[in-house]
């Protein structure tokens, strides 16, 4: 898939560039810059390209890009029409990684960035506390100015290069950005259709013909390109809106299980506690007593 390079607009006072992004989508081209990138996913969903893996997002993702990684979001559009006062959200860090002068990678007090710089050529996702303690000090940024900048980027990178929570989300990916244009076509076909009908019964028979292939070859490329196979990809999805719903708290479960594509309740639960290592019950406690904390703080 050929990917695009993209000039990171910064304003010539700043050394990086912090922005908080609130529009209908965040776009589709597939893209490289030489900046690292720290992307907050406040609210929004969809499928999202790193390297050579493609997976679901969700809300309340923070996800480290490196220098270079070609990578974009697919958003589930549908969602956002049902629900137009809504948009995807998000607050993205880029900078260089000199962007605080040349030498700062080379003092011995610093020696662990250079290492978090390296591992985050592959992506990488922030999870657990590290994660929570990433949230204010982005909103933080975005409203920062002058030294505070400096201050809370490197309070960023003290907190990313010391945590070890943190799972690596593409492989290699040289040979999947090298491959020819049509697998970007490709890939953005079967996306968006995946997006917008994985409410119902999708076949391979379905979704090959939307490729252009024939079964067999369509799941030999779709296991090439993201190290799954279909059906993995859609119930990814189907359990990412799932979780939604039960954020949102307004149906039972036997029932949401049905609006998000399962035909029934005991094949959702097994996949939901394969894929989230919890049940739906205990991921809506989880998530309802995440919120109570942060009331209380309040």
């Amino acid at each position: 898939m050929k990917a695009h390079f993209h000039k990171v607009p910064v304003n010539t006072q700043n050394s990086f560039s912090i922005r908080h992004d609130r529009q209908a989508n965040f776009g589709t081209t597939w893209h490289y810059h030489p900046e690292l990138e720290l992307h907050y996913v406040i609210q929004g969903e969809g499928v999202r390209l790193v390297g050579d893996n493609i997976s679901n997002f969700s809300s309340g993702e923070i996800i480290l890009l490196g220098e270079n990684l070609p990578h974009t979001w697919r958003c589930k559009e549908e969602y956002f029409q049902q629900n137009p006062e809504l948009a995807v959200e998000a607050i993205v860090i880029q900078f260089l990684p000199d962007c605080l002068g040349r030498y700062l990678l080379g003092l011995p007090e610093a020696y662990l960035i250079p290492k978090l710089f390296e591992k985050a050529k592959n992506g990488l996702m922030v999870t657990g506390a590290a994660r929570e303690k990433l949230i204010p000090l982005m909103y933080a940024a975005v409203e920062a100015t002058n030294l505070d900048r400096i201050i809370i980027l490197l309070s960023i990178l003290k907190i990313l290069a010391e945590t070890d929570e943190v799972d690596t989300i593409a492989t290699k990916y040289h040979a999947f950005a090298q491959s020819n244009e049509s697998d970007t076509v490709r890939i953005n076909k079967v996306c968006s259709y995946t997006l917008t009908n994985y409410k119902k019964e999708i076949t391979l028979e379905e979704i090959a013909s939307i490729s252009n292939l024939s079964v067999t070859s369509f799941c030999r490329y779709f296991k090439l390109i993201t190290k799954k196979t279909y059906y993995d990809f859609l119930i990814e999805i189907r359990i990412s809106h799932a979780c939604r719903l039960l954020i949102e708290d307004k149906l039972p479960t036997e029932v949401l299980c049905f609006d998000c594509g399962f035909n029934n309740v005991s094949n959702f639960y097994r996949h939901f506690k394969k894929i989230t290592k919890m049940t739906p019950l205990e991921y809506k406690r989880k998530y309802l007593h995440h919120n109570y904390k942060e009331l209380i703080a309040a």
